[in-house]
């Protein structure tokens, strides 16, 4: 598989790193913590050509959860069929992309065709009674040898894509005589002792186990694969339990085409009956349901090739056969059948509307009322659905809210499937976020995405038709109208054409099925005005030992053109600058004669100062010198300021591309970077300043991580000069620390920049705004308070927030409200739990982004990126 043989040149490259770190003993944790991170992000990043990036974050969230330090071995059981092993290196390569993502599957092997083929070649005829391999002493003793060869072979072959793995061949199974007389020495298993795996995982190896047990008085006893691969899942209970074998899955014995997914509470028992099923294949049914039968029914058993192992648990679709208890599925025409109070508290647990506060639980009840409806789901409620179906009218999906079991258990598609065989065509919605979204997608023959909500349907193929359909729905109330601001100041109480988007634009497109992926592309730029280059530039940073300088230099490391020349700092000069790896720099102490020099010389082409308020000046002067002396500012280098010095100076442009627009950037020599708090809060207030009550006073409350309070120079134990946060999370015992209670010189730069988005004749903008540090490192979240003009709903709120940032890329709207771990080590912007309060005249908004880079370095690169003509994005990880 292309993808597990990519993941094995990304895993040798890891090992050359460690093997080139591994001498500097002066390396730090740190420093070895960052390339573990940065391998796992390249491997997580290679996931992506088998799934979208949506399903395997999702997979990835729910199989990290599955796991707690006290019971690390819960994610995943794998047991390898001898035959497999075969296939070793295919088989390293997928358990080490397991290993680089974090997961640490428990690993059990058989090695039946091994052993056949020596104790044949050694004169010994195997012997099987019912299935079971009678085993004598002189098998047992070729089998030990084969056992711990094979065990081996795998660790090694592990080992040497740097995926450390521990071979665990005696010490987890004890187990008692199956029947000594009749199989031998073949065991049955009674306990399991799961220190030694746990152990391992802790140690950060895979455990590699046999099937070998020991008797109470330490016989040595032969265990079949699957059943000890069966017991071990009982007693572990992991989220996945999974068969190798070199077929691939399980397949029809008539038609031969491979089973997707078996649910044995609904098909067991017609499947036994089938003529085909018959000898392996019963036994391994009647084993699967036997060992399900035992465990939580979020578990479920995957029948999988080693070179299908990642697109079988990292995507919805899956590639081998899924084996799982499931539930018998329900309809029924009224709440009473299902039962009113499970079925409100479904709506009150999941249901996106109400959990982001545009509709209420009675709300959707009273909707229910209007219309004949039909529910759908399964006996737990892991999935359940609503179709409304007037008489003579295209049905619509109203709701459909699976839970985490449902969805990773494919609950979603046996629901879905029920639907399809009662409807030949239907609509439904679903958030632009959903993060099930590939699945819509994939169900769908058409789509379109307007105002940050995505409509989907089947069964109707004429797009002329789709359009009248959709126009009815609005018409009827059956889908809400959304609602898209015709420019960035629609003034308050007009609607504007919904299907109208700034620029005139047309704001959803159609599709039919085959081009709906490449449609999905709502957060595409626009093309760049001019050429985008691709010429090498040189990038000189003063003041580069701050947060902001060091999060920079990350960033230049994966520029694709640009080149990182110069870095200077006072206090680290002749240190070699960490963090970037294009090419070994040390830092210098330049002065600002020195920069004029280079400037006059053409030595770079864009300068960023990365230096506290009041600092910057100099060397800006010291820029202008030189470029007088190339011909002027136009013929010198680009200057982006991270600093407060210039965000009201006249001839500076305000490097806040989503607000105010790319085509003065990509002419500007003279470039102020926007702070961080304040790019937030004019992102926060930008859609709502046309809908402002007269002489309102917006207030924006903000919470930043320490590191926004800069750095101090400290001594590291060697009594060499160090950066360490001027707030340290020690000094804020936990808690947070307002500051700057008022007059903030975020309040001057939100209200200076924003009166540009005012209607003609505006009067300028005021906003009140009080900071506060918070415990954690990096990250700002702000909560704005907006009063209206006119009264406005949730709904609307959320359209105009969807219509002013629809297409930037940087940007990333939620139903919900954003949490830190939406910010932390992003590049973008964030915003969502939109409020309105009960007299629809106050709009509550939370937004963040990470200081450290949309908030400044990702928002410097942009700046930088526009200037010199490279594409807006380049050197930006966006994911």
């Amino acid at each position: 598989m292309l993808v597990s043989r990519i993941s094995g040149r990304a895993a040798g490259r890891a090992v050359a790193v460690r093997a080139r770190i591994a001498p500097r003993l002066h390396v730090s944790v740190r420093t070895i913590q960052s390339i573990a991170q940065t391998d796992r992000d390249t491997i997580t990043r290679l996931l992506y050509s088998i799934g979208t990036k949506r399903e395997v974050e999702r997979h990835l969230r729910i199989f990290s959860s599955s796991s707690h330090p006290s019971q690390p071995a819960k994610f995943a059981v794998i047991k390898i069929g001898g035959a497999v092993l075969d296939e070793l290196d295919e088989l390293a390569l997928s358990l080490s992309f397991l290993y680089r993502v974090g997961l640490y599957p428990v690993v059990l092997h058989g090695a039946g065709p091994q052993l056949n083929q020596i104790i044949e070649r050694e004169g010994v005829v195997p012997d099987y009674i019912d299935g079971i391999r009678v085993t004598d002493a002189k098998t047992l003793q070729i089998a030990r040898r084969v056992f711990l060869e094979e065990n081996l072979k795998l660790v090694g072959a592990l080992e040497k894509l740097g995926t450390r793995a521990r071979p665990i061949t005696s010490g987890v199974f004890t187990a008692d005589y199956l029947d000594k007389d009749k199989y031998g020495l073949v065991g049955k298993i009674t306990k399991i002792d799961k220190r030694p795996l746990e152990a391992a995982i802790r140690a950060g190896a895979l455990p590699i186990l046999t099937s070998l047990a020991e008797s109470p008085d330490g016989q040595i006893l032969n265990v079949n694969a699957d059943i000890a691969a069966g017991e071990l899942a009982k007693e572990l209970e992991p989220l996945k339990i999974v068969f190798l074998n070199e077929k691939g899955g399980l397949f029809h014995g008539v038609t031969g085409e491979k089973l997707s997914v078996i649910n044995l509470d609904e098909e067991y028992d017609q499947l036994m009956k089938e003529p085909w099923v018959k000898y392996g294949t019963k036994l391994k049914l009647r084993e699967f349901k036997e060992l399900l039968d035992h465990l939580p029914r979020s578990s479920s058993v995957a029948v999988i090739s080693a070179s299908m192992l990642q697109k079988e648990l990292f995507t919805d679709s899956g590639a081998g056969t899924l084996i799982r208890r499931g539930y018998k599925l329900f309809k029924h025409n009224s709440i009473e059948g299902l039962g009113a109070d499970r079925f409100r508290q479904v709506i009150h647990d999941r249901d996106p509307e109400v959990l982001s506060g545009f509709q209420s639980v009675t709300g959707v009840l009273a909707d229910m009322k209007n219309t004949p409806y039909t529910i759908y789901g399964d006996e737990p409620l892991d999935v359940v659905a609503v179709v409304s179906h007037p008489p003579g009218e295209t049905p619509v999906l109203t709701k459909l809210l699976p839970s985490r079991a449902g969805v990773l258990n494919n609950v979603m598609d046996n629901v879905f499937s029920a639907i399809r065989k009662d409807h030949r065509r239907l609509f439904w919605t679903a958030q632009a976020d959903d993060e099930n979204r590939a699945w819509h997608f994939e169900r769908a023959d058409g789509s379109f995405t307007r105002a940050g909500k995505s409509l989907f349907w089947y069964g109707v193929q004429d797009v002329a038709e789709v359009e009248r359909i959709v126009n009815a729905f609005e018409e009827k109330g059956r889908i809400a109208r959304v609602y898209l601001p015709v420019g960035p100041s629609a003034p308050p109480h007009k609607k504007p054409d919904p299907t109208a988007a700034p620029g005139g634009a047309r704001a959803y497109s159609t599709g039919a099925r085959r081009a709906v992926r490449g449609y999905a592309t709502m957060a595409e730029p626009a093309a760049p005005a001019a050429p985008v280059s691709t010429e090498l530039k040189r990038l000189g940073l003063i003041g580069a030992r701050g947060y902001t300088g060091q999060a920079l230099t990350t960033l230049l490391s994966g520029h694709p053109h640009l080149a990182l020349a110069h870095v200077s700092s006072r206090q680290f000069a002749g240190q070699p600058l960490a963090g970037y790896t294009k090419a070994a720099v040390t830092y210098s102490n330049l002065s600002p004669e020195d920069v004029e020099g280079m400037e006059k010389a053409g030595e770079v082409d864009a300068w960023v100062m990365a230096l506290p308020n009041g600092v910057g000046k100099p060397f800006v002067d010291a820029v202008d010198r030189g470029a007088a002396a190339r011909g002027g500012v136009a013929a010198g280098s680009v200057v982006v300021d991270l600093g407060a010095d210039y965000r009201f100076e006249e001839g500076w442009t305000y490097g806040l591309p989503e607000l105010y627009g790319r085509a003065a950037l990509r002419t500007a020599k003279r470039i102020s970077n926007p702070g961080c708090y304040a790019t937030t809060a004019q992102m926060l207030i930008a859609p709502l300043v046309g809908h402002l009550a007269p002489g309102a006073l917006p207030t924006v409350f903000g919470l930043s991580g320490y590191s926004g309070a800069g750095t101090v120079i400290a001594t590291d134990p060697d009594g060499r000069p160090t950066s360490a946060p001027k707030v340290s999370p020690e000094s804020l015992a936990g808690g947070v620390r307002p500051y700057a209670l008022t007059g903030h010189l975020h309040e001057r730069e939100v209200g200076h920049h924003l009166s540009r988005l005012l209607p003609a004749g505006g009067s300028g903008m005021t906003v009140a705004f009080v900071p506060a540090v918070a415990p954690w490192f990096s990250g700002i979240l702000a909560t704005a308070s907006i009063p209206l003009q006119g009264r406005m709903t949730a709904r609307e709120v959320a359209a105009l927030f969807a219509g002013r940032y629809e297409g930037e890329r940087l940007v990333t709207l939620m139903t919900g409200v954003p949490a830190l771990q939406d910010i932390e080590n992003k590049h973008g912007w964030c915003a969502g739990g939109f409020q309105v309060s009960s007299a629809g005249d106050r709009v509550v908004v939370v937004g963040g982004l990470d200081n450290l880079l949309k908030g400044a370095a990702t928002q410097c690169l942009q700046n930088l990126n526009l200037a010199l003509g490279y594409d807006e994005y380049a050197g930006i990880p966006i994911a």
